[in-house]
Parts: C-alpha cells; structure tokens; sequence
C-alpha cells in the first residue's frame, strides 16, 4: 500500500508527539525554588491526569468492506495503550484521535448476513446485499459466460447464492472462474 506525504507526516508527527508526551510523563516533578518541599507519606507517585483518547479501528475484510468502531479510552499509561493496539497499524492520528487499521482474513459481518452471489444483466458476478435484481451490488468480478453453465447452477445465480463463510465465499469464486469470459 503506498502512503501519501501527508499521511507519512501524520504518523511521524504522531510518533514524536507520543515520544514526547512519554518523556513529559516520565520527568519527576519539580518545585519551585524557594519552595520547602513537604514529603507526602501518603503518596508515593504524582498525580497524573489520565488522557481522553478516542480510538477508530477499522477492519478491513476480504470483500473489500471496512468497517469502523470507535472506542474512547481512558488512558493512564502510553505504555499500555500502545500494547493493547500492538497487532494494529496506526495510519492516522489528530489531536487526541488515533486511527488503526487491520486487515481481516474472513468475509465482512454484513456479507454473512444479507451477502448473496448474483450476476447483473450484463452477466458480471457480483455480490448483492440481499437478493440480485432487487439489491444494491457490494462488489463486482468479472464476466462470466452464462450459457456453457447448467440450467440448475444459472437459476442458483439469478435467485442468489447465499454467503455464510469465508470457505464458501472463495470456494463460489473458483468454481465460476473457468467460465470467466476472457477479454481479446
């Protein structure tokens, strides 16, 4: 995937301002001369404020569809944010709003639910939420020639094939693919 200028500025930018908030967090306190310093016996670290941090997370399926949560953390230790993200890539981040990305080796949840195989008019394989004829398409294919399919399977595709799993959704596009129509 390639990034953008800007977006390589973001996620520096990003890196230092963590960096530099963990030093800041990290440098004891220090009072002002002139000032006696009175030990407190009943505490042994400063006061630190937790950070309000809103976190996107953005998955990124198989079929191309990504979906987005957004999460607000109360957040005491850098540290410990970055670890619970660790198996994320951050890809932006702007004030306090941290935006990480995954991609996801399963088909979308909203494929699973109401994802059906169809072919459009023109003959192109393509997935429909809902049922074809009646749905708006989600991802398209490429052309495949109806007629060398058997009657039963060419039914199957203008009623829908429904999608339940990541397995049935590679194995409907290796079996269609021999009859994709190749372009001169």
């Amino acid at each position: 995937m390639r990034v953008n200028g800007i977006a390589r500025y973001r996620v520096a930018f990003a890196a230092v301002t963590v960096i530099l908030f963990m030093f800041i967090c990290s440098v004891p306190r220090m009072v002002p001369t002139g000032f006696a310093a009175q030990p407190d016996h009943h505490q042994t670290q400063p006061d630190q404020q937790p950070l309000n941090i809103t976190v996107i997370l953005e998955r990124i399926y198989l079929d191309g569809e990504i979906s987005q949560e957004v999460v607000n953390e109360t957040c005491w230790s850098m540290e410990n944010f970055w670890a619970k993200y660790d198996q994320w890539q951050l890809t932006d981040i702007d004030d306090s709003t941290y935006v990480f990305r995954k991609q996801v080796d399963d088909i979308s949840p909203l494929l699973k639910a109401n994802g059906f195989f169809g072919v459009t008019e023109e003959g192109i394989l393509t997935i429909f939420n809902g049922r074809p004829g009646q749905s708006r398409i989600i991802q398209s294919f490429f052309q495949i020639d109806i007629k060398k399919l058997e009657s039963k399977i060419q039914e199957e595709l203008y009623q829908g094939i429904p999608i339940k799993s990541k397995d049935h959704y590679v194995e409907v596009l290796e079996t269609f693919k021999p009859y994709s129509v190749k372009e001169e």
